[in-house]
């Protein structure tokens, strides 16, 4: 049987190819992006699309599951956050065809603005939680999941976290097993939630719930691994992985099935062994539901509930090894690289549009309420022309209520906002803002991709996810149909246009919106010349003051690496000694 190796979220993919997904739908976010990007492949069999947010994602799921498809939907944790309100419904309805929902966790927060378990929302939901500990499980479990929702009509939760999503393991590659599509049949007790049907349906939960912790006490992914009884681990996910090499000897209760719990099973393996601990990362899911059984274990008492787990935090923890022990590991682990990595502090690109946006607030000193994207950047030195990040579409709703709070954030405030964003649940701020008569501004930074996940496409990028030609959505025309009279459009590298406009709508008494339009530099297909610095420059060092990457300061001399230059010439219109030129390298200032 052929193997490939695969990340997590390729493997996920291949298993919706193999098990007969038909629809699959998805906001980009990491650790979880490249499971509609290569879903998007095996587009002769499996329609996909990037939706506007993991809302609307979740709804076309739950309609082609109600249409008879076997479905797949896929977003980061916080992604789930925004599809929550249709999920805590479609645990009533049921399914028809199989509905796997895939929620990517981030534990650490390597590219997330917080740190949240959402096994919990398995929980709170009530609906079966399963958690792969490596590719070839991630590609089965979405398999098992899907037969588990058609099985006992309901969706399914399969949870991965950050290595599971990234890390490379080996898969055995099979043929697509076609499922047909289920007849539709009208049966709106089922499916038309209103009070007296969905209290029917409540019960039916409850009975499902009962089933679900049958089969978790006999399905194969979640067994025991019989080794020395001295020291047993409950654990899932990741973090078997973890276990398995931090305590070669201990026995495991592994659990790929880890809601609801199988009791029978944890309360045999309890009573064979001299300690117990559950290791699991971040929250202590299972363990407060083990403790609430009446069986002792050790398990936040004992390991952290903050970032990832690791081998060595294990051995620290549980087995008392040394902190020399593992500083000196460390070591050896660090000198085993040749050379060692350059600091890279995060920044915004060469000739990214954004730059030219925040140089010219922060020269306004003004309060900017910011949403999730690459422009949250701007928030770092030296630009730091962000003051607020919270969660995605929350720029222009958090600006609003600081006018509202104090009068004297009027005039003095602007919203910003990307074009992805604020398609995602930004346009909801603005129609709160119209309706409610608030005199914000807003600026949406429309760089024509989504661009901090990769360079999706978006309802404004013209193309789809898989690859073909869409309606563009007109963001002029659109913030003019929700009610807002005064839409203007601006470059961000004129500067001086970009701050008269700004300077008017602050000073106008009614909700106004400057898109501010440029492609993202991996999306401009136009060509531009890098520049050089000449004998005008006086080291001043205003340029520095943007931030761009391919600007440095050596031997005392400012210089432009032009191997970095985009040639967007916002260097040279912050210059004031006119020491800033178009020109290849070799006149010099270059490197």
């Amino acid at each position: 049987m052929a193997k490939q190796l695969m990340s997590g979220n390729e493997a996920i993919a291949r298993g919706a190819y193999e098990y007969g997904v038909r629809v699959a739908a998805a906001y980009p976010g990491t650790p979880s992006t490249e499971i509609l990007e290569n879903i998007s492949k095996y587009k002769d069999t499996i329609y996909s699309e990037w939706s506007p947010n993991e809302k609307v994602s979740l709804e076309v799921g739950i309609g082609a599951s109600i249409g008879g498809a076997r479905a797949l939907v896929a977003m980061k944790h916080v992604g789930l956050n925004v599809a929550a309100d249709p999920l805590m419904t479609v645990t009533y309805s049921g399914v028809t065809g199989g509905l796997v929902i895939i929620s990517a966790d981030d534990p650490g927060m390597h590219s997330s603005q917080n740190e949240q378990d959402n096994r919990f929302f398995a929980k709170f939901a009530k609906i079966p939680l399963l958690e792969p500990s490596n590719s070839q499980e991630a590609k089965e479990m979405v398999g098992l999941a899907l037969e588990i929702s058609e099985q006992f009509d309901t969706p399914v939760l399969l949870r991965t976290t950050t290595r599971i999503s990234h890390s490379l393991s080996l898969v055995e590659i099979n043929d697509r097993v076609e499922v047909p599509v289920k007849p539709y049949e009208k049966n709106d007790k089922k499916y038309v939630m209103v009070p007296a049907f969905a209290r029917q349906r409540r019960l039916v939960i409850e009975d499902r719930l009962r089933k679900l912790e049958e089969y978790s006490e006999t399905t194969p992914v979640n067994h025991i691994e019989w080794k020395d009884k001295k020291i047993g681990v409950i654990t899932s996910g990741v973090s078997y992985q973890y276990a398995r090499e931090a305590l070669p000897e201990a026995s495991i209760l592994k659990l790929g099935f880890s809601y609801p719990l199988p009791k029978n099973m944890i309360q045999e393996f309890a009573s064979q062994v001299d300690e117990l601990y559950i290791i699991e990362e971040l929250e202590p899911f299972m363990e407060e539901q083990i403790r609430a059984m009446g069986v002792n274990v050790k398990g936040k008492d004992v390991l952290p509930n903050i970032g990832e787990l690791s081998v060595q935090i294990l051995r620290q923890r549980i087995l008392g090894e040394s902190i020399a022990n593992l500083e000196a590991a460390a070591a050896v682990a660090e000198n085993l690289a040749t050379e060692p990595a350059p600091m890279r502090p995060p920044v915004l690109c060469p000739g990214c549009p954004h730059r030219g946006v925040f140089f010219t607030l922060k020269k306004m000193k003004l309060v900017v309420s910011g949403d999730i994207g690459c422009y949250t950047l701007g928030a770092l030195a030296p630009l730091n022309a962000m003051d607020t990040t919270i969660c995605m579409g929350y720029s222009i709703g958090g600006a609003h209520g600081m006018e509202l709070a104090n009068p004297d954030f009027k005039g003095k405030t602007v919203a910003v906002i990307g074009d992805s964003t604020f398609l995602h649940t930004g346009v909801n701020g603005l129609m709160d803002i119209v309706y409610n008569g608030s005199q914000t501004t807003t600026l949406i930074l429309d760089n024509r991709t989504t661009a901090m996940t990769g360079q999706q496409h978006n309802p404004c990028s013209g193309k789809t996810l898989m690859g073909d030609d869409a309606r563009e959505v007109n963001l002029e025309l659109l913030c003019k149909a929700i009610g807002v009279e005064r839409v203007f459009k601006a470059h961000p590298f004129d500067l001086t246009q970009l701050q008269n406009l700004i300077s008017q709508e602050l000073a106008v008494g009614e909700p106004s919106v400057i898109i501010v339009e440029h492609p993202c530099i991996f999306v401009d297909t136009n060509k531009y010349e890098p520049v050089t610095i000449n004998e005008n420059c006086k080291t001043c060092k205003v340029c520095m003051q943007i931030g761009c990457p391919a600007i440095v300061l050596k031997d005392g001399k400012i210089q432009i690496n032009q191997t970095l230059c985009y040639g967007c010439d916002l260097c040279s219109n912050v210059c004031n000694f006119d020491a800033i030129d178009k020109g290849s390298c070799g006149t010099g200032g270059c490197c």
